[in-house]
């Protein structure tokens, strides 16, 4: 398994860990290689590639970091890998991992953007959509410099080369498979599934309580929760759980916006403290500017009883039913959002703060994490098959 591992521990992370881990209980030898950028898997991974620090020098690694390629030959000839299962490698291990695996078959997991946008986000620079394939639009949009722009069109011929070998691409939902396609890239549907997790009985706070879980950052669209959170009559309250790099900025919009206690940051949770913050929540909103790939924390509000307001562009409107799970507003319409909001708090709609008897089980069982660790397996067993049956990797998808 190759995964970059990002600082802090988000989704795709939690999910590598668990894949992982999975896998070996079910009798499969596993080992893990990520980049040094983050925490290595909590110091678990069995191999790491050196990463750049210096901007200046990940710009030239991200075409091809000859370190993280010696790192892979190193991991294949001593591990003798049968499959290989990838998952984020743009950033910092680079598409030179893909050579670096030789005849071994490749099986990609794709949860971002980063393979058909440079910028990972699908947003323009004013915060909407795009619609747009990658390339000239990027530049023209003010996207990417034209240093930047220029650069890319040598690290993106590389990885479309190295997707060209990989035996199967596996979408993250139905929303990223038609975008790989749209970006002619042909791919399985595979959603992942919200990890297991503590659940507590529902409590929920006496005054309106909303509850963030995420990265502080820009494509979150945490700015336009704490506007539309400002533009409510009612009283209550806001609880973002997350770090990220716009804590500081956030904070000092809350000051601007005169929000005071109503707003509580709480950092990073452990899934315990997590059920008890869902515990208590009218409703979780994930106010996303991009389209979100997924979604995981939506599904396991909804496991936990708790309804949804959520962006509706993306993976998450495969997860959140309008009027069953929750609510759904357009991506960015903050006064949209502020309906939605008030519609929870004044009751509305969930006057008891809660989804419908069996709703959190449907749920639960749709995005059953055995019944992915199965598919899991029949997909990696079927690129070993064909790569021991031609003595290496051929594009194949099912």
């Amino acid at each position: 398994m190759l995964i970059e591992w990002n600082p802090g521990r988000g989704g795709a992370e939690a999910y590598a860990l668990w894949l992982r881990d999975a896998l070996r209980e079910a009798g499969d030898e596993v080992r893990l290689l990520t980049s040094a950028a983050g925490t290595a898997a909590d110091g678990t991974a069995d191999y790491v590639a050196p990463t750049a620090r210096r901007p200046a020098a990940r710009a030239l690694l991200q075409i091809h970091d000859p370190r993280a390629a010696a790192t892979v030959r190193r991991a294949v000839k001593e591990f003798r890998p049968e499959v290989a299962w990838v998952n984020m490698f743009a950033h910092h291990l680079s598409p030179s991992v893909f050579r670096a695996l030789g005849p071994t078959p490749v099986v990609l997991l794709v949860s971002d953007y980063k393979l058909v946008c440079p910028l990972g986000s699908r947003l323009l620079p004013d915060g909407s959509l795009c619609h747009h394939q990658a390339g000239l639009p990027c530049l023209a949009a003010g996207c990417l410099s034209p240093p930047h722009w220029l650069r890319d069109q040598l690290r993106y011929a590389a990885i479309h080369q190295a997707l060209r070998r990989v035996f199967t691409i596996v979408a993250c939902s139905s929303w990223m498979q038609a975008e790989l396609k749209r970006a002619g890239w042909p791919s399985l549907a595979l959603p992942i599934p919200a990890l297991p997790h503590p659940t507590l009985p529902q409590r929920p706070a006496d005054e309106p309580r909303f509850l963030f879980l995420g990265r502080l950052d820009r494509e979150k669209g945490v700015d336009l929760l704490l506007e539309a959170f400002a533009r409510m009559p009612t009283p209550g309250s806001l609880h973002l759980a997350g770090v990220g790099p716009c804590r500081d900025a956030l904070e000092a919009l809350v000051r601007d916006l005169g929000l005071g206690d109503r707003v509580h940051f709480l950092g990073w949770l452990d899934r315990e403290a997590i059920a008890q913050e869902l515990a208590l929540a009218w409703a979780l909103v994930v106010p996303s500017l991009w389209a979100e790939p997924l979604g995981m924390v939506a599904q396991e509000a909804i496991a936990a009883g708790v309804p949804v307001i959520a962006s509706a562009s993306g993976g998450l409107a495969e997860i959140v039913g309008e009027g069953r799970h929750g609510l759904l507003f357009a991506n960015g319409d903050g006064p949209a959002l502020t309906a939605c909001l008030m519609r929870i708090a004044t009751g509305a709609d969930f006057p008891e703060h809660r989804l419908m008897a069996g709703d959190p089980e449907e749920m639960a069982q749709r995005f059953e994490p055995g019944n992915t660790l199965t598919r899991w397996r029949e997909i990696l067993a079927a690129a070993a098959g064909m790569g021991s049956s031609t003595g290496g990797g051929s594009r194949s998808q099912r």
